[in-house]
């Protein structure tokens, strides 16, 4: 790389120069990027489908431009394989990129936008600017053509950077996981006719001769409970009182209460007496008054 013809003195060509040496020194196996020749502000890239996902073991080729005032601003990133996430030759609307300026932040370097897009790749494009909705399985034949051939795109000097990029790649990735085929109900069922026909003498029959009784054994079982039963001593059952209906219930009165009683009524008998004694008496005493002989039994009194 020809850094003679750039000034050093510049933030961008320093920072930029500074994440060559260091995508060189730590490679990824997730993803390769590398600037051209003639111009470091345009790097070419390839990322490795997200494990576990439809992208798994395809290798997407993309450009990245850089602007004059990175990494004071964000990058720009188009995909040139195709995915079935994301529009081929398009400008992609990610939060890392340069249709999100608000969120750039300049710490961040190619490497991390480059996890970012790796990780944005099986999340739900929301109808996104540049973005796909392409099923699973389709997204899953692309990725396994996108190991055949690095996409023709460019001069031939970016086509060979994008050459040695497939090939680092292609050596990394592993096999795209070849997607598991049940067979089918009527397999099921001819597998199973087999697996009994297979099988010894039809045990249903030895499992029901198991559960036969021996006759002998019942014989005798019943004959000793018979013999039981006759040398035991008969058990009477408990008579049980007869029913007694609620009309029938008589009340029962000890000898203590029945005098107790008695007495009570001699008492309110003789109350009653006197009280009708003392009535009468009243009864005369004012008739007597109202005809004048009350005065006479005062004086002689």
């Amino acid at each position: 790389m020809a850094e003679d013809k750039y000034n050093l003195k510049n933030p961008a060509v320093k920072r930029i120069l500074q994440e060559v040496k260091e995508m060189q020194s730590n490679p990824s196996d997730d993803f390769m990027s590398l600037p051209l020749e003639e111009n470091i502000f345009e790097w070419q890239f390839a990322i490795r489908g997200p494990r576990d996902s439809e992208f798994e073991g395809g290798i997407y080729h993309g450009r990245i431009q850089l602007p004059a005032e990175y990494p004071f601003k964000p990058p720009s990133f188009m995909l040139l394989t195709p995915n079935g996430r994301f529009e081929t030759q398009t400008k992609i609307c990610l939060s890392i990129s340069n249709h999100h300026p608000e969120h750039w932040q300049p710490s961040w370097s190619v490497r991390t936008a480059l996890v970012a897009l790796i990780a944005f790749m099986p999340t739900n494009p929301n109808g996104a600017l540049g973005s796909l909705e392409y099923t699973k399985e389709e997204r899953r034949v692309l990725a396994i053509k996108s190991r055949d051939v690095a996409p023709k795109y460019g001069t031939p000097e970016r086509q060979k950077l994008i050459d040695e990029i497939h090939e680092y790649m292609l050596s990394k990735a592993p096999p795209v996981p070849q997607a598991t085929s049940t067979p089918a109900p009527e397999e099921q069922n001819s597998n199973r006719e087999d697996e009994v026909q297979e099988s010894p003498e039809n045990p249903s029959d030895e499992a029901a001769e198991e559960r036969r009784p021996n006759p002998s054994v019942a014989d005798t079982t019943t004959e000793e409970r018979r013999e039981l039963a006759l040398d035991a001593d008969p058990v009477q059952a408990p008579i049980e009182p007869p029913a007694v209906r609620p009309s029938e219930h008589r009340i029962l009165h000890t000898p203590q209460q029945t005098i107790l009683r008695q007495a009570d009524d001699r008492i309110f008998t003789w109350a009653a007496v006197g009280l009708t004694i003392a009535i009468l008496a009243l009864l005369i005493k004012k008739f007597m008054k109202a005809n004048g002989h009350g005065a006479v039994f005062m004086d002689e009194s």
